[in-house]
């Protein structure tokens, strides 16, 4: 009788880990695809910061010619 409790508990056991293990390769796709994500959003956002750089850059390089000509005009 007390090795058929003891089978019991380790079956248990054994299914509590299991159910555990499962949740665990769960939270582990779940954060493989939250951090391709992120990286997804990281390469995104360099590339508009690199733009957004070069278009300051421009209006940076446009007014000085502006500014320029009107030191000119004077």
């Amino acid at each position: 009788m007390e090795q058929e409790s003891n089978i019991q508990t380790i079956e248990q056991d054994i299914k509590y880990l299991e159910t555990r293990i499962d949740d665990l390769l769960k939270m582990c796709a779940k954060l493989t695809e939250e951090n391709e994500s992120l990286k997804d959003q990281q390469h995104n956002l360099i590339h508009e910061r690199a733009r957004l750089i070069e278009k300051n850059e421009t209006a940076r390089t446009r007014v000085e010619e502006i500014l320029n000509r009107l030191r000119g005009m004077e």
